[in-house]
């Protein structure tokens, strides 16, 4: 009897090890204080979904983690800026509008805005097994390096 409470943890250690529960920052004016962060949620290890939560910070001024909702362990999440400094959050077909002044509004968009999708700010993505946020290079930096 001792030793099935010995094995049983032992047996189920490497289950649990296999949720996700991770996150990676777009840190905007090179600043922690102002940062947009991906937090990525896998509640069963036997599920390949995942969900999804977008922490927008403008500390100390405000503070929000908003529901992008379900997604898998390899879904791209992009970020552009729009000249207003608003930014669009596109998680595979889906794509809310959020804004740092105050980090309440979020909302869903139903298709790309008129006025376009603003810049291309990076992508968070799986890199090497782990979640970051790759920067998009400027047009200034691509020309720099040809």
């Amino acid at each position: 009897m001792r030793l099935r409470h010995l094995i049983l943890p032992l047996l189920a250690a490497p289950l649990l090890t296999a949720c996700i529960n991770d996150g990676a920052t777009y840190e905007i004016d090179n600043t922690r204080e102002h940062v947009l962060s991906l937090i990525r949620e896998q509640p069963y290890f036997w599920d390949s979904k995942v969900n999804l939560y977008l922490v927008v910070s403008r500390m100390p001024a405000c503070l929000r983690r908003h529901n992008l909702g379900v997604g898998t362990e390899k879904t791209k999440v992009e970020i552009y800026q729009v000249p207003s400094g608003a930014f669009i959050v596109k998680s595979g077909k889906r794509m809310f509008a959020t804004e740092t002044q105050t980090c309440e509004s979020f909302a869903k968009m139903d298709g790309e805005p008129a006025e376009g999708m603003g810049k291309l700010m990076g992508t968070f993505r799986v890199k090497n097994g782990e979640l970051v946020f790759v920067r998009e290079e400027s047009e200034e930096a691509k020309s720099a390096d040809n």
